[in-house]
């Protein structure tokens, strides 16, 4: 008797299991909201893997450069994966500029839309007005997920009415060539919207990993520290910038240096980043803010995109 109660609770907890996994959502129609480099990146690999996708931003302009943006990003995608086959690449390129269309109305859109990833300015009262009004008009079964690097996907997700239907999608910069994607889970987020997550990470060829809500999750949690650190070094005297960086790419094996990362990062995002986490926990000497930092961020020295940051750039 014993044994045929322990097979029944197994084969009920195996019947379970099964219908819990089919009533994950299968993500078929993406609204991304925000055209910069993260979102229109987004974009593309997601239109890329078959899905339907409206990119939404402010303005048509803003929209007309986007998508020059991904045909020139998928031009230099399908030189390496179709060098062969101009012809399949050519294919692959209308098929994916088929499944994207753009918008500057998210809420006339989010009405049909599965799931809705956030890559707009890295303020959490601008990000929280947005949620708070497409929660408003999405359907009940669509998952909101922000992009943001640094904030708290908790506090976003407490902008609306779905805070189990919310999570993070942290991709990296460049979307099409970077495989990583960061899943973030938070207290309230339902087992089935994490799952529901990571499988749409995958079908845009990605490679999930998971983590909580913690200040930068995985990747920045270890690598903002890392950067402020080499800054810190630099600011004591220790050694010449250009010498860490030479440092850490011989020793370490990195690509760029912490310098010259700080400077292809943006030295006001990594400043805002920074100051994000030293409010969240002063005591925490990880944390500790940058004179030097703040020096070049108040000259509007802010790295590759102005000019000039650690480095100078013609």
């Amino acid at each position: 008797m014993a044994f045929a109660t322990r097979h029944f609770v197994r084969a009920a907890s195996s019947t379970a299991a099964a219908t819990a996994a089919a009533k994950k959502l299968i993500v078929k129609h993406v609204t991304v909201i925000g055209g910069g480099l993260m979102g229109a990146g987004i974009a593309q690999v997601a239109a890329a893997s078959g899905h339907t996708v409206v990119l939404v931003d402010q303005s048509d302009e803003i929209l007309k450069k986007s998508t020059k943006g991904i045909e020139e990003s998928l031009k230099r995608v399908t030189k390496k994966k179709f060098a062969d086959k101009p012809e399949a690449g050519a294919e692959f390129i209308e098929k994916t500029l088929k499944n994207l269309t753009t918008s500057t109305d998210a809420v006339a859109v989010v009405h049909s839309t599965d799931l809705v990833i956030e890559a707009i300015v890295e303020n959490q009262e601008i990000k929280n007005e947005l949620f708070k009004q497409l929660d408003k008009f999405a359907p009940e079964h669509t998952i909101f997920a922000s992009n943001t690097s640094s904030l708290q996907i908790t506090q976003l997700a407490n902008s609306t009415t779905r805070q189990d239907r919310f999570g993070g999608l942290h991709f990296f910069n460049p979307v099409p060539m970077m495989k990583l994607v960061e899943v973030i889970k938070t207290p309230m987020t339902s087992q089935k919207t994490f799952e529901s997550l990571v499988d749409f990470s995958k079908a845009v060829g990605k490679s999930p990993v998971s983590c909580k809500d913690t200040p930068g999750f995985i990747v920045n949690r270890l690598l903002v520290p890392y950067m402020m650190e080499a800054v810190r070094l630099f600011e004591r005297g220790d050694a010449s910038k250009e010498d860490i960086d030479v440092a850490m790419k011989l020793g370490a094996g990195y690509p760029m240096g912490p310098f010259e990362l700080l400077d292809y990062v943006g030295l006001d995002t990594s400043k805002y980043i920074i100051d994000g986490w030293h409010s969240l926990e002063p005591n925490n000497p990880l944390f500790a803010p940058s004179p030097l930092l703040n020096k070049l961020v108040q000259e509007k020295k802010l790295g590759k995109k102005t000019g000039e940051g650690f480095y100078k750039y013609k």
